[in-house]
């Protein structure tokens, strides 16, 4: 049987790779030798030009939120521009929701 593959990425090379299912090891990426984050196979990255949506990603991620596939399709809502994460950012500090759950919320209230 084959093993389901998922996605790590390399924030400072803008790289994708589909790998299999995390094991106990780490994965490191071949440009740079630096740690891929595991992020889940539901994941498209971005063009490798667009620093835009990196940057956008980057915040997602360090924020821990990953794209994991749900019994009904895909990982959900994800912000796709920063003003759509500091939207995020702002309602958040205001209400004192957690910065992850907040980035993921399809509307703001």
């Amino acid at each position: 049987m084959a093993h389901t593959k998922t996605s790590f990425v390399c924030l400072p090379c803008r790289a994708s790779y589909k790998q299999s299912y995390p094991g106990d090891h780490e994965r490191l990426c071949p440009r740079c030798a630096e740690p891929l984050i595991h992020v889940g196979a539901a994941f498209a990255a971005p063009r490798r030009r667009d620093t835009a949506a990196w940057r956008t990603l980057s915040v997602l991620l360090n924020a821990g939120v990953r794209f994991q596939k749900s019994c009904c399709g895909g990982p959900g809502y994800r912000p796709r521009t920063l003003s759509e994460v500091r939207e995020r950012m702002a309602y958040a500090r205001r209400t004192g929701e957690p910065f992850a759950r907040a980035l993921v919320r399809r509307e703001l209230p």
